[in-house]
């Protein structure tokens, strides 16, 4: 699995964007408050017009939405808790793991190599399993625990 610079930009946004959006401190959602696009670029130094396309297709894959206006910004859809890396690396990136640019499902052998589509499909597995278990919400508190 190779991490872009964007997988990498997309999960360091929904981590500011959970973390501003802050709890009810009984462990609860509390939606909190919108963060600009400008404010996430530079608290997470990520050039502003690489990081729009990011919002972007995060907003599309419904794990962020946005409000226009001066007092606007975005906001999570769903608790953090609810939502996975996994879910954000393929909001910006596509499937996991990718063989000559295809999900690794799409590859296909013949002769020799025929068992070369088995080992990707076990590597997507274990990917999947690691990044679809680990949530927003996990990574916050790894952070909290180690301050």
């Amino acid at each position: 699995m190779y991490v872009s610079a964007r997988a990498d930009y997309a999960l360091r946004a929904m981590l500011a964007v959970a973390d501003a959006a802050g709890s009810t401190g009984d462990g609860g959602y509390g939606g909190g408050e919108l963060v600009k696009a400008a404010s996430l670029a530079e608290r997470q130094d990520i050039p502003l017009s690489f990081l729009q396309g990011i919002l972007l297709d995060l907003r599309r894959a419904g794990l962020l939405h946005s409000h226009r206006g001066t007092e606007g910004g975005y906001a999570l859809t769903r608790q953090p808790a609810e939502i996975s890396v996994g879910d954000v690396l393929r909001a910006v990136g596509g499937a996991l793991t990718s063989v000559r640019g295809m999900p690794a499902d799409r590859a296909g052998y013949h002769g020799v190599a025929s068992g070369l589509r088995d080992v990707w499909l076990a590597v997507d597995g274990a990917i999947a399993l690691v990044v679809d278990r680990t949530t927003l919400a996990d990574l916050l508190a790894d952070r909290a625990a180690a301050s």
